[in-house]
Parts: structure tokens; sequence; C-alpha cells
């Protein structure tokens, strides 16, 4: 059973109500959920929020609504707490949470997605975007070496997660919830690149515009 999840918080800070923003004149919650159903990898499709105003919006779109308690849709509560929330309820093999504030993400990147999650070994699959030039972190390189300037397509790419799509084994999940660990990063732990463009997400009004400019050109989303 593999299931697809889609996160919508209502009260977010930055955007407000961002969900329900419309990209190319459709919701982002609207655009995420359509896109679930055209990739056909997913037995069932669930909205998970807070507040009831989704529940109608995914039934209207043939998904399913799960209403998650109001304190996991506040600033406090983090994605780790209401994800282990609606896996305690929804057994499955393999949960994919797949963001609608990641409009670019292609139809063909959640098939892919999920053909790798099917296919590896893996209990936590992250999407990345691979940047490809010097990096460094606290003024120290990553990726590089102040003795020499190497070819940036030589360079080994860092690895941004940009959680656009995310999955995870049901099993290795809850067991590090029950075991008091770290669950989103539970077992064996692997990495799927994808575009520039996949790994944007929506968080600002100028993400938004970001994205309607690149909607065009951006087929299969």
């Amino acid at each position: 059973m593999k299931i697809a999840m889609i996160p919508a918080r209502m009260g977010s800070q930055r955007l407000a109500r961002k969900n329900l923003r419309e990209l190319g004149g459709v919701s982002l919650i609207v655009r995420a959920i359509r896109k679930c159903q055209a990739a056909g990898c997913f037995d069932e499709i669930w909205v998970n929020s807070e507040h009831p105003d989704f529940g109608p919006i995914a039934e209207a779109e043939g998904a399913q609504f799960h209403q998650r308690p109001e304190a996991l849709g506040n600033n406090i509560a983090t994605s780790e707490q209401y994800i282990a929330e609606f896996l305690e309820t929804h057994p499955c093999n393999a949960l994919y949470q797949v963001h609608s504030i990641a409009p670019l993400l292609t139809i063909d990147d959640v098939k892919n997605f999920v053909a790798q999650m099917g296919t590896s070994a893996v209990d936590c699959l992250l999407s990345t975007e691979e940047i490809q030039i010097e990096c460094a972190y606290m003024g120290k390189p990553v990726n590089f070496t102040f003795d020499e300037k190497t070819n940036s397509q030589e360079l080994e790419p860092v690895q941004r997660v940009s959680w656009s799509i995310t999955g995870w084994r049901r099993e290795a999940y809850l067991a590090a919830i029950a075991n008091g660990e770290c669950a989103t990063y539970s077992g064996n732990v692997g990495f799927f690149p994808i575009s520039r463009l996949a790994a944007h997400v929506i968080k600002t009004e100028s993400d938004l515009e970001f994205a309607e400019a690149l909607l065009p050109i951006t087929p299969g989303c």
C-alpha cells in the first residue's frame, strides 16, 4: 500500500493561506492532488490538515481528508509529529509526502521518485537539489579546498534537501518514534536528485511570483 499525503496547514505566517493561493488559476492544494492522481502510482491520496475547510476541497477532487488535531497545526508543531499521528491511523507500506508548495515538481518527478523508493533498500528517501558550485559552511569549504582552484563541473555536488517530495517506510518511522529517536531520518536514508525548478518551494509572495513566471515553461506540473 502506497499513500500520498499532502500537508496543508492553514495558518502559514510568511504567505497567508498559501495552500489556497492560485498558480495559473488553480490553487496549490488542488494542483498537488491532481498531480498525485495523474502520477497513477498511489493507492490512496490524502490531504492532511488541522483545518476543516480543506475537507470539501479534497473530496471535490476525489482525494480523502485527514483532519489532524488542531495542536498539530500551529507554528510549534513539527512535521515529525503530524506525520507520526497520520501513520498511526493509516496502515501502509510507504508514505509519500508531496508538498503543495513545490508546484514545479512534475508528474514524472513523482513517478520516478516512487519507483526509486520501490526498488531501493532505503527507509527514508529525500528529494534534493544537487548544487555543483563551490559551497561553504560557516566560512569553511564544503566541497572544495582553498589550496587549489577546481573547475566547477569537477566538484562533488552539495545535496540541498528540498522536501518537495519525501518517502518513508511506515514501520521504520513508527519504530523510531516509539524509541524516542528522530523519525524523519529513520533507518537507511537515500537521496533523490530533482531539478532546480522542482526543488523550488513557495514560502513568500516572491516565491509564488517566481513559480508563476516559470509555469508556462514547466510541462507536467
